[in-house]
């Protein structure tokens, strides 16, 4: 529970931002959509310092990293809230996403080298808790905080959680590092940096108005030139900071690679749900909020009996159910309208909750099962950036597709109306089932020692 904070702030974090990018624009006086490159900062950043965050753990123990890392992003949080430029807030949003990078993977290592294999199921599910948490806080107190207060204590909150985790996990968490520190790699890091940057930045720039096509091609073939690049250089070499040959463990690579279709349409929902609720229903941002809730609620739900669950029918069954259910509930968004019951609009939140938490644990656990204790922290970053990336894509395919909507439909983006979302959220939710095929080459009894 301590080292899952980083959780907790980052789902705070990312969830209560949406509802109040209406407000910091006109505090600030630019336009809605420049704000987007607040959100970038933060995920580019991300990409940038994932691939460190192993060797960092490795070198200087997980505890001093993990405690720096949750102070980086608390005095980056205080910093935003002092904010009173777009620029000041991208630089500051940059700091964050050090700190985020090392927080969530450096946690998972922790667990995954102190937490005995039976237990694991157990320690992951308690792991996710305080960010479902954070998920289902950030939207009401996002709604509640700009209708009653400055929009900067969206990032003061984070403050007083941070400084709790650091106080709880110096006294608390024990501390591991390597016993032989390899070298800084540092052209697979300036290789591995440019090529996820590139992709990311040019994911995320895809659909909106204010960079062109040229401009998010170019950045995009930059970064996958590079990742090529780094394919190449890293392919024969042991000492690179992550090595490709993670995905020669069978579980990893199916969870990892296979499950990306899956996690895109679990990242987005967050995000385009309340903004089907305000846009296309004329919600209000605290009724998007309570309703939106119903997500993290369905997700919270199910916790309690996963290992039940897991011991009972197994991670592969478990994880073939999540990718047809989440599918499922992923197109009914596409069936709201505003004379939908409110009732009917809550239960298919918290189902659809249920089943995206089913499968996130399920794939979360098991992917690691095989993986040598020795290259652990390599494989956490990797799968970290692998999850960063695949939230990058849903985001900027959602976007697109609500782009052509709204273009078929005669007007922009920048008018959406209800008739603009169901075609984004059909097309999600069909594509999250590509991840069955992959599930289905999972051995019937892998994971057999996490259960």
């Amino acid at each position: 529970m301590i080292v899952a904070v980083p959780m907790f702030l980052q789902a705070i974090d990312t969830s209560i931002l949406g509802t109040a990018l209406q407000s910091i624009a006109t505090s600030l006086n630019v336009e809605i959509l420049h704000l987007n490159f607040a959100i970038t900062a933060y995920l580019l950043s991300l990409a940038l310092f994932l691939p460190a965050s192993g060797w960092l753990t490795d070198r200087f123990g997980t505890r001093r990293v993990f405690c720096s890392a949750v102070a980086i992003f608390s005095v980056a949080s205080a910093l935003c809230g002092a904010a009173t430029s777009i620029t000041q807030i991208v630089l500051f949003r940059v700091l964050q996403g050090l700190g985020g990078a090392m927080m969530v993977p450096v946690g998972r290592l922790i667990l995954l080298r102190s937490i005995p294999p039976a237990h694991l199921v157990m320690a992951m599910v308690w792991f996710t808790v305080p960010g479902t948490i954070g998920r289902v806080l950030g939207p009401l107190l996002g709604g509640f905080i700009v209708t009653l207060a400055s929009w900067r204590w969206i990032f003061l909150l984070n403050i007083p959680f941070g400084v709790l985790g650091i106080l709880l996990s110096l006294k608390f968490v024990p501390d591991s590092r390597s016993e032989k520190s390899e070298p800084f790699d540092v052209t697979g890091f300036v290789l591995m940096a440019i090529g996820l940057s590139g992709v990311v930045c040019g994911l995320e720039t895809i659909g909106h108005n204010f960079v062109s096509l040229s401009a998010t091609i170019f950045v995009t073939s930059i970064g996958i030139v590079a990742s090529i690049a780094y394919w190449i250089y890293s392919r024969d070499r042991a000492d690179v900071i992550i090595p490709p040959s993670l995905f020669r463990y069978k579980a990893f690579s199916i969870t990892n690679i296979g499950g990306m279709p899956l996690r895109i349409a679990v990242g987005s929902s967050p995000i385009f749900v309340p903004l089907l609720l305000q846009i296309g229903l004329g919600f209000t941002p605290i009724q998007a909020g309570l309703t939106s809730a119903w997500l993290s609620v369905g997700a919270f739900g199910i916790r309690p009996i996963m290992r039940r669950a897991i011991n009972r029918f197994g991670f592969k069954p478990l994880m073939i159910a999540a990718t047809v259910l989440s599918g499922a509930a992923f197109a009914a968004y596409g069936l709201f309208s505003p004379g939908t019951s409110i009732y009917f609009i809550c239960a298919v939140l918290f189902a659809a909750g249920i089943f995206n938490s089913l499968g996130m644990i399920t794939m979360n656990t098991v992917g690691y099962s095989g993986v040598p204790k020795a290259i652990m922290s390599k494989a956490t970053a990797l799968s970290t950036m692998m999850q960063q990336t695949s939230m990058s894509i849903g985001v900027a395919l959602c976007a697109s597709c609500l782009t052509f909507s709204a273009r078929a439909h005669g007007h922009s983006a920048e008018h959406l109306t209800m008739s603009d979302f169901p075609m984004m959220f059909f097309i999600v939710g069909a594509l999250s089932c590509l991840s069955m095929p992959a599930f289905l080459r999972l051995p019937n009894d892998e994971g057999a020692e996490l259960r």
